[in-house]
């Protein structure tokens, strides 16, 4: 059997995946991905066959399973979150061009996005956008302009690898372009190690978050005009009439 499922394993607790998830896991004789993301799962589906490839090295990795599942094997490649969201999903339709003989199905998990949100309260209740703060494969005046655009037209930003070592000023360059658009006191929220040991959230404002330190593991929330601090909760209404 010729096949490769592409999971979403969530934010990262085993009860946080989906139990197609694990059922395409404990499926397969083996489970490709980046080193810490089958870290999280390994102890889960003993038994099976793990290979792992670094940061950086996405296309191997896909060639990998490909070539695994040309022995027959039944392969997982898993990301973290949602495999469609930032994740393999898309390269491995591109690499499988070359192996038309391999099935390819995908299988979604819970984002960062959703699963901060509840962490937070409800900020994402209204129309939102998710923008990654990362220029490894986007040039950063793209991601200039997406930032600019989405805070103009007051969508609920949120916002994926906002920090990194070489990045480390990145979040506070797009606080500086958001609010062009957006005011000082827009309710913003952060949520780091989300479903992860570790996991901590905070609600703030705009003006606070961009001197706000963050790492590469926190997913960044930034309100639109509507947006409130509710009891501790950021909630954007829907815009229901009467409440």
């Amino acid at each position: 059997m010729n096949k490769i499922y592409v999971v979403g394993i969530g934010p990262g607790n085993y009860e946080e995946m989906t139990l197609r998830a694990a059922n395409a896991l404990n499926a397969s004789d083996v489970i490709i991905g980046y080193t810490v993301y089958v870290d999280l799962v390994k102890e889960h589906f003993a038994g099976k066959e793990f290979l792992t490839t670094p940061m950086k090295k996405e296309v191997d990795r896909c060639v990998m399973a490909f070539e695994e599942a040309k022995k027959g094997k039944v392969v997982s490649m898993i990301c973290s979150g949602d495999a469609g969201v930032y994740g393999m999903a898309g390269l491995m339709y591109q690499v499988g061009a070359d192996y038309p003989e391999v099935e390819l199905e995908i299988i979604s998990g819970t984002t960062a996005a959703t699963a901060g949100a509840a962490v937070l309260g409800a900020p994402l209740i209204h129309d939102f956008c998710l923008i990654s703060l990362s220029d490894l494969l986007t040039p950063w005046e793209k991601i200039e302009s997406r930032l600019l655009h989405a805070a103009e037209a007051d969508f609920v930003i949120c916002l994926y690898n906002p920090s990194s070592r070489k990045r480390h000023d990145y979040l506070q360059k797009a606080c500086d372009l958001m609010l062009r658009h957006k005011a000082e006191d827009t309710v913003c929220g952060l949520v780091g190690n989300i479903g992860r040991e570790g996991e901590h959230s905070r609600i703030l404002t705009l003006k606070e978050l961009r001197d706000t330190q963050v790492d590469m593991f926190t997913t960044v929330f930034i309100g639109n005009s509507q947006t409130r601090n509710l009891h501790g909760k950021m909630v954007t209404p829907r815009g229901y009439k009467n409440v």
